[in-house]
């Protein structure tokens, strides 16, 4: 016996009086009667039906209206008294005209059990639409890289037909699906047609509930909103577009992926956290805000974490691009000081023609801090306050967009005191909507260590919020989503969610590197073509655009890698090279004379800094991959590249393990940021430092720290050289004497070589005097970041070939060496500071009357060099000029060394930026005030006059 047979025999005659004595506060139920037959009963009114009969009848009581005509009399006759089996029977169904089909489909007749066993059916079909509109989200296909479930249940639900056996949980069998079955009133899925196949159903119910989009919305409580919802996905063919919106999607589409691979090639080196992954977001929020400025929206005011910040302010505020730029570069001027925080913390306010409805809109993204959905009540306020202000108290004009992350808006206790404001009439703002970028992990936590909940969103629906998931490569689903959300605000003034299930191709930052704790989700990110190229293929494929106006909408971008070994290339037709070229020759000179070079670290491969690119990959073949320098010469030694695991001690005890037991060979490590080397600090103090002191072992093991005050805050930014030199075995108040070769018995005798080069030459030069000297002591470079890109930062192929060398100390060459008994003050640095320190003396035209002069080599110091430069200016002020903080980088290692080489008859002056606890400011405006503060400082020659030394 069928389960709808087994369940039709239980209900007994009392059954029906069970539905009066739950209906509280409802109209009242006539009391029911005893029957002479106890055994009489309603077929279907038992078991796992009762509790969808319960709910019919308490739609009837509201309205008969709201239920179909055969409920309506079945609980009139009921009321009135029918005898228990016979609700039905005063009028069977009608099955003239177009039921005919219907009937006959089921083969039956017009006899009574016949009718019932329609019924029962029906009943069944009306349970599976329903079981659908419930759980269909539970199977949809959400997740664009295709190994997760779309929630953490990962359960399918017993009473979805994922397969025909299955039908049997509805007491239906495969030889069910070609009857024809009434739609209940509880679909849209029969457009126009009232009587649809089972077969045709079900294949309707999928493609609505169980393909790109997952709806969850039949928890509301409102039979008009649940409505509403089912008529806008379940009316058939209501997801088309026209070609006009599909070019429209696809150009937005080029600018959201094209913004973000212009920053990633020219700032490789800053954070911005990119919207690559979820590219589809900028045309999502476009059409919100389309949608709702068709509808009235006048002004939107949005708040969103830092993810993909930068896009939204270029592509949807439209901010000006210089001013984003500008944020990056120090040498683009911004037209005022911004708000001083780091560029993905920044808001905008701005008004400009929405093009899509030729409507006046005002755009406001409200500047947040890093803690993430903090924002929330803070964009609900300032809604609130707009609204009140102009007389919008049904939020017409009005209206507000939260962004959130997956992690935060499960996490974050703001969201849920946020959501229950939504309806407070001294705080509501008449429904806002929410997108959800959902990376489906938290930085490095995988949801299921982040959350209690199936979903992210599940929060909403404590407000009775319609969460709409979608997946993110599908760009007409997530812009289909996003009209229903606006126009579902506009219609009933309630919040809505929309959750763009998606991916982060980068990691949490453009810094960080994801594969060490999510592989598997990463190595299929590696694979995953982007949705831009995704959705042009489609569009190319169907014929709405052509290639060639494809390649029109994109137009030319670089090339990538190509690019960069193009340009490789033209420098050496151009005789020059910059720091990662100068590197390459160093390395591959070096091979060529049989000199094995090893290179290990983090990201060493590409380069922290996408700068290097000593392994070259296919695009199409995994773990296809090539590296040049090992091609080079017939007979030339190996070149070993390797990045590294997320480790430095360990890491770096390696390495001088290696370079321990290979004095012939150059064994480099390079720190992702000079900054992480503190990590190692017990293999730099114990073994590196002092090892020769206490083990008399030498050892010619590379540092490569990148250090560089650039505003990229306190961890990334100092790779700390006031440590470093305060270790060095010299003396600062012995002059020592030049006998000899002076320069190679300071090496000697010191106990490590500490340098800042500023010339891709002096680089070049520095590593391979590192292997050809006849001893070995380790060697601390601090690298730079900014001048790896820097015009100005590259050298001549005559600073390299054959009687060139490094050079310890680089001297004014310019017109204050041509006529130094003029010169009033000369400045003495390293590093970087003097590519800031040159172009504003010539801002001040103070060639003349400033020199400046750089230490490439710190440590040991260049006692016989700076005493020519300093006896070379008699009448000269000098200074010390430092882009770090007082109390940290040089000046207290140089000070002492340069009085020494005066014999204490002249001052050394400091300028750069003040003591500090911190190394860094991650506030990029205060960077560049304090910046602006000591360039002025080096350059007023009157800065210190009557000053006590």
């Amino acid at each position: 016996m069928s389960h709808w047979r087994l369940i039709a025999t239980t209900l007994k005659l009392n059954g029906i009086c069970s539905l009066a004595k739950k209906n509280i506060n409802r109209k009242a139920f006539l009391p029911c009667r005893n029957y002479v037959s106890p055994g009489a009963t309603e077929p279907f009114l038992s078991g796992r039906n009762s509790s969808y009969v319960e709910e019919m009848y308490y739609a009837w009581l509201e309205d008969p209206k709201n239920v179909h005509k055969s409920w309506d009399l079945f609980f009139r006759n009921a009321t009135a008294g029918s005898v228990p089996g016979q609700a039905f029977q005063t009028q069977l169904p009608d099955f003239s005209g177009g039921k005919t089909s219907l009937i006959q489909s089921h083969g039956l007749t017009k006899s009574l059990g016949k009718a019932e066993k329609l019924v029962e059916d029906h009943l069944a079909v009306q349970s599976l639409i329903r079981a659908y509109q419930i759980r269909g989200h539970h199977v949809a296909q959400l997740d664009p890289l295709g190994i997760l479930d779309a929630d953490l249940d990962s359960f399918i639900p017993s009473d979805l037909i994922t397969t025909i056996d299955k039908l049997g949980f509805y007491g239906l069998y495969e030889s069910d699906l070609d009857k024809v079955f009434q739609l209940p009133t509880t679909t849209f899925i029969g457009g126009n047609e009232s009587m649809l196949s089972l077969r045709e159903i079900i294949k309707r119910l999928e493609n609505t509930y169980c393909q790109h989009i997952g709806l969850e919305f039949m928890f509301i409580n409102d039979v008009e909103q649940c409505d509403w919802i089912r008529q806008k996905f379940e009316a058939p063919g209501v997801m088309k577009f026209t070609s006009e919106e599909k070019q429209t999607l696809l150009a937005r589409l080029v600018r959201s992926t094209r913004f973000e691979d212009f920053l990633a090639r020219k700032w490789s080196s800053e954070k911005r956290f990119g919207l690559e992954g979820c590219e589809v977001m900028i045309p999502a929020l476009k059409t919100i805000i389309d949608k709702s400025s068709e509808m009235g929206i006048e002004y939107v005011i949005m708040g969103m974490p830092h993810r993909g910040r930068l896009n939204v302010l270029a592509n949807v505020i439209r901010k000006e691009l210089e001013q984003i730029f500008c944020q990056f570069d120090p040498k683009l001027e911004a037209a005022d000081e911004g708000s001083g925080d780091v560029k993905y913390h920044l808001g905008m306010y701005h008004e400009r023609i929405n093009r899509a409805t030729n409507k006046n809109i005002t755009l406001s993204l409200v500047a947040n801090p890093s803690h993430l959905e903090a924002v929330d009540p803070v964009v609900q306020g300032k809604t609130k306050a707009e609204q009140f202000y102009r007389g919008d108290t049904e939020g017409k004009k009005v209206m507000s967009i939260l962004v959130h992350g997956d992690a935060a808006f499960a996490g974050q206790g703001v969201v849920y005191e946020t959501f229950h404001l939504s309806d407070l009439p001294s705080y509501t703002t008449n429904g806002t909507i929410h997108v959800v970028v959902n990376n489906q992990i938290g930085f490095t936590t995988d949801p299921r260590m982040a959350r209690s909940s199936p979903y992210p969103t599940d929060v909403a629906r404590v407000v009775n919020a319609p969460i709409f998931h979608v997946n993110s490569d599908d760009p007409e689903a997530v812009m289909y989503v996003c009209n229903v959300a606006a126009e579902w605000r506009n219609t009933f003034n309630k919040d809505v969610v929309i959750d763009l299930v998606c991916y982060r191709r980068r990691g949490h930052n453009e810094m960080d590197e994801p594969m060490f704790t999510q592989p598997l989700m990463y190595k299929q990110i590696q694979k995953q073509v982007p949705v831009l190229k995704k959705y042009a293929d489609k569009l190319i494929a169907d014929g709405t655009v052509t290639l060639q106006e494809f390649e029109h909408v994109i137009f030319a971008f670089a090339e990538g890698l190509s690019r960069i070994l193009k340009g490789r290339l033209e420098m050496t037709k151009n005789r020059v090279v910059d720091w990662a070229l100068g590197e390459y020759m160093a390395f591959g000179s070096l091979l060529k004379e049989g000199i094995h070079v090893r290179l290990s670290g983090q990201d060493v491969e590409r380069g922290t800094f996408s700068h290097r690119h000593h392994v070259l990959h296919d695009q199409d073949v995994d773990k296809r991959t090539c590296v040049p320098m090992n091609h080079l010469w017939e007979q030339q030694a190996p070149y070993t590249v390797c990045n590294s695991s997320l480790s430095e001690y360990g890491v770096l005890g390696f390495e001088l393990g290696f370079a321990m037991a290979s004095p012939n060979a150059l064994v480099c490590w390079e720190a992702q940021f000079g900054d992480f080397h503190n990590t190692a600090q017990c293999i730099i103090d114990q073994f590196i430092s002092s090892g020769q002191a206490k083990w008399v072992r030498h050892n010619g093991i590379v540092l490569l720290l990148p250090h560089g005050m650039e505003g990229m805050g306190p961890e990334h930014s100092s790779a700390r050289p006031e440590r470093f030199l305060q270790m060095n075995n010299d003396d600062s108040d012995a002059f020592p004497q030049f006998d000899g070769d002076f320069e190679v018995s300071q090496l000697y005798d010191c106990n490590w070589i500490v340098v800042n080069c500023s010339t891709p030459a002096n680089y070049f030069h520095v590593l391979r005097r590192q292997i050809l000297l006849p001893f070995r002591k380790p060697l601390i470079i601090f690298t730079p970041k900014s001048l790896l890109r820097l015009p100005e930062a590259k050298s001549s192929f005559d600073e390299m070939v054959s009687g060139t060398n490094f050079r310890r100390v680089i001297a004014e060459d310019g017109p204050a060496a041509e006529n130094p008994g003029e010169v009033k003050r000369v400045i003495f640095c390293s590093g970087k500071v003097y590519y800031d320190l040159i172009k504003e003396r010539k801002n001040q035209d103070l060639e003349k009357e400033v020199a400046i002069t750089r230490l490439e080599q710190i440590s040991p110091f260049p006692f016989d060099l700076l005493k020519v430069e300093m006896e070379k200016y008699p009448q000269a002020d000098l200074v010390w000029c430092q882009e770090e903080h007082k109390n940290m980088g040089y000046y207290d290692y140089v000070k002492p060394r340069c009085r020494t080489i005066v014999n204490h008859t002249r001052p050394v002056w400091y300028v750069g930026r003040e003591p500090a606890a911190a190394p860094a400011t991650g506030n990029k405006n205060a960077h560049l005030v304090s910046l602006r503060r000591f360039l002025d400082t080096a350059f007023n020659l009157e800065a210190f006059e009557e000053k006590m030394f």
